[in-house]
């Protein structure tokens, strides 16, 4: 996949597109990921003993992985701040990361 866990992602398609977020939870059997403060739906609970009083919650619903991309945080990119597709690399000793594909910067996993 091209997103991983505490990524900040930019939504690109759907009533949610232009808002940025980092990901809470990934479905890898639907293809769905969790954003943090995008795509909030209410949930009615009934009363209980953890909450007495009932109501409505406020919780971030899954949209699709296809319509998130990664951000690019170099401040010298021409897409700095925005979704950008990203490339891998792997050095000599093996390790891969992620790299921008217009700027060639690495993308960092917020942690």
């Amino acid at each position: 996949m091209h997103v991983r866990m505490n990524d900040f992602v930019a939504v690109m398609a759907g009533n949610e597109a232009g808002k940025t977020g980092k990901i809470i939870k990934i479905l890898t059997d639907k293809k769905r990921v969790m954003i943090k403060g995008v795509n909030l739906v209410y949930k009615h609970t009934k009363p209980s003993q953890v909450n007495p009083q009932g109501g409505r919650i406020q919780k971030e619903a899954s949209i699709a992985i296809s319509n998130v991309l990664p951000v690019c945080q170099n401040k010298n990119c021409k897409k700095n701040n925005k979704g950008v597709r990203t490339k891998k690399k792997i050095l000599e000793n093996g390790v891969k990361f992620r790299t921008c594909a217009y700027c060639g910067a690495e993308i960092i996993t917020a942690e």
